[in-house]
């Protein structure tokens, strides 16, 4: 009985160790948003036990910007990116307060996710306007000790002249000042390959945000799809080997899960497992 009972103590033990391991890669806390409109605290204790201690936070559930930060502090989280809208950096007031809730949060990073454009068309005027406003808050940011970093979403992979609109996207825009941020599946979802677009640039995409497609989902180059597409990593349709080999060949520096789906406070530990032999 005292051998069982020894045995079942270690085994507690190890799982305890194990739960609190820390996690290789950080979060896209917006895989989260529908715990977090429930329940904040306990959300972030919920990342906490995944051992995820690296962050781009998604809002800030209601809280004052230094509660929220204390927040993260009490449970030993840190924030490396805080998104910004598209309008906000176009607009000086609105750009001083990022600049603002970066510094409080102690932010690396300022992240857009999205070009503003009419239903789904979208095309090389909305590349130059885009480069346009990048060029100017990403030098903005960084006179402020921040980078820019934009979150392409698929729409950027359409065809133009002999090569595609992201392309355009990424020469137009000063590498002092913007660089970029891969969704691996907002590359694959378009019908382009994740690897070769980081070897094509392989300064500029700084971070990767890391899901993985629902075996025989069917693209489109209009940034959408369904959140339920989103699986555990390693178990879709994603070539996940060649793509974080390519990224740690690059040097890419961050790295953050994000799971759209339902089911992702399950999951992103699923994902976690499979992911830490890359990053031994």
């Amino acid at each position: 009985m005292k051998k069982n009972l020894f045995l079942v103590a270690i085994l507690m033990l190890c799982q305890l160790v194990y739960g609190q391991q820390k996690s290789p890669v950080g979060v896209q806390l917006y895989s989260f948003r529908n715990e977090f409109a429930r329940d904040v605290r306990g959300t972030m204790q919920k990342v906490k036990d995944m051992g995820i201690t690296d962050v781009e936070v998604a809002g800030f559930y209601g809280l004052s910007i230094t509660d929220y930060k204390k927040l993260l502090e009490e449970f030993g989280i840190k924030a490396i990116g805080i998104g910004a809208d598209f309008s906000e950096l176009d607009n000086e007031e609105k750009l001083k307060e990022i600049i603002k809730n970066a510094k409080v949060l102690g932010a690396k990073n300022v992240v857009t996710y999205w070009i503003p454009h009419k239903g789904n068309e979208f095309g090389i005027e909305d590349i130059v306007k885009a480069a346009k406003v990048f060029n100017k808050a990403g030098k903005v940011l960084k006179e402020n000790g921040l980078a820019f970093l934009y979150h392409a979403h698929g729409y950027e992979f359409r065809p133009y002249k002999l090569h595609y609109l992201m392309d355009e996207l990424l020469q137009s825009t000063n590498p002092l000042y913007v660089n970029y941020e891969m969704d691996i599946y907002w590359v694959y979802h378009p019908g382009h390959n994740p690897a070769l677009w980081l070897k094509n640039y392989p300064t500029r995409w700084k971070a990767l945000h890391i899901k993985d497609r629902q075996k025989g989902t069917v693209g489109n180059q209009n940034g959408n799809s369904d959140p339920e597409n989103d699986v555990t990593v390693g178990t879709g349709d994603l070539n996940m080997r060649d793509i974080l080999l390519q990224a740690k060949k690059n040097g890419v520096k961050y790295y953050f899960i994000e799971d759209e789906s339902s089911r992702s406070i399950t999951q992103v530990p699923q994902t976690i497992d499979y992911l830490r032999p890359y990053f031994k």
